[in-house]
């Protein structure tokens, strides 16, 4: 398929400016190298490592892009493109990948408001250079390839989006401005989530050199906090059933999370003790996150019949909405999160709150004996005050 050629080569460096992601951006600086290190620390680039931390921190506090960063706007095409560098070199220094997660979906959106007004030939030469074939057509539409097409629009949670309400021919997927440059948001989100490669010493280098930076943006995405009355401490994400940690692992990288997904995890962060603000956070890496939905969406589940809240799904249902991960899931960053999890083979487990307690978490009571989520073992029960902790099976099996 032809790509969109709508750019003239002269104005290149224009258009790096507006992209400073896509390939070949650094010849921005022409014959000028600049290292790591004079990044970070030459008073030459100050302004650029301003317009990046103020880039960080916009998206972690709003990663709808919705924040301006006036600075940006005004920079010449050199520094955009090393403000974008430096925040790529300090997130992969980061001690988690959320940071960078939300920042990748906020310059992805960031991205998407000029991609949604601009001309088809300008947004086809973008999907070109990130390997996206688009072929500009007349009627302010274009043409990719079916492929390209799911690939994009897999993450993207609307029912319009989907390859079935798409004109579809000869191969090729005809789509107008508008929802092109929705696809092409999520290219530039997923190329941007990828961390950049480091070796150890010029991580501890970053860390060293912002240190505030980060330590800001750790406060600004703190870890999940109890709400009030609930005991210090019971909040414990490490004690999670896998398909819950799943859920997170997926909204914090940045992708689709079903609709069913989204509802069993705020009713189930809801019954273990999290608070609202914790709820609606663990939703702001997804990539259609809009604050307002999400906060009537969360309180809807979590204020019913005066704060009790819905209930979340059986692991039944979740395994029937594709949500079980009790197999492991191969794509976690963490051995045991790829592990086949015994617990979830016990007989006697029907649903995720009932996981969370047998290893020792705190259920918030709904006012009454709760028949769907059991006793709790006696043997777990008797772990978590000291002797050693047993599995389900194990228990079952003495």
């Amino acid at each position: 398929m032809a790509v969109g050629r709508g750019i003239a080569r002269r104005d290149e460096r224009t258009l790096y400016a507006e992209y400073p992601f896509l390939p070949g951006a650094e010849a921005l600086l022409g014959a000028e190298t600049v290292s790591v290190r004079s990044l970070l620390e030459d008073p030459a680039y100050e302004r650029a490592r301003s317009i990046g931390r103020a880039r960080v921190l916009a998206a972690a506090d709003d990663p709808r892009a919705s924040r301006d960063v006036a600075e940006l706007d005004a920079a010449e095409p050199e520094v955009r493109y090393l403000s974008l560098l430096f925040d790529e070199i300090v997130l992969a220094s980061a001690p988690t990948a959320a940071g960078l997660r939300r920042w990748a979906v906020a310059e992805a959106k960031r991205a998407h408001g000029r991609l949604s007004s601009v001309a088809v030939e300008e947004l086809a030469e973008v999907a070109g250079r990130l390997g996206f074939p688009m072929e500009a057509r007349p009627g302010d539409r274009v043409a990719l390839r079916v492929v390209d097409y799911l690939k994009l629009a897999v993450p993207i949670r609307e029912a319009d989006y989907r390859l079935a309400r798409q004109a579809v021919a000869h191969g090729s997927v005809v789509v107008g401005r508008v929802r092109a440059a929705r696809v092409l948001q999520e290219a530039i989100r997923t190329r941007l989530a990828v961390p950049v490669p480091l070796a150890e010493e010029v991580r501890a280098l970053v860390r060293e050199r912002e240190a505030e930076l980060l330590a800001t943006l750790a406060e600004r995405m703190p870890a999940p906090v109890p709400r009030a009355g609930t005991p210090a401490g019971a909040l414990r994400t490490d004690l999670f059933p896998p398909c819950v940690r799943k859920m997170r692992r997926t909204l914090e990288a940045g992708e689709n999370l079903s609709h069913a997904g989204r509802f069993a995890l705020a009713a189930f962060l809801h019954r273990a003790g999290a608070d609202f603000e914790t709820i609606v956070d663990a939703y702001r890496g997804a990539p259609d996150f809009d604050e307002s939905i999400t906060r009537y969406q969360v309180e809807h589940i979590t204020h019913r019949d005066g704060g009790v809240g819905y209930e979340p799904p059986e692991c039944d249902t979740l395994r029937s909405h594709g949500l079980c991960v009790r197999e492991g899931d191969p794509t976690a960053p963490l051995p045991a999160d790829r592990a086949r999890d015994p617990r979830c083979f016990d007989d006697r487990l029907r649903h995720p709150l009932q996981y969370y307690r047998w290893r020792g978490g705190t259920v918030v009571d709904r006012g009454g004996p709760d028949e769907r989520l059991g006793p709790r073992p006696p043997e777990e029960a008797r772990g978590t005050s000291g002797s050693r902790a047993r599995s389900p099976s194990t228990a079952r099996r003495e």
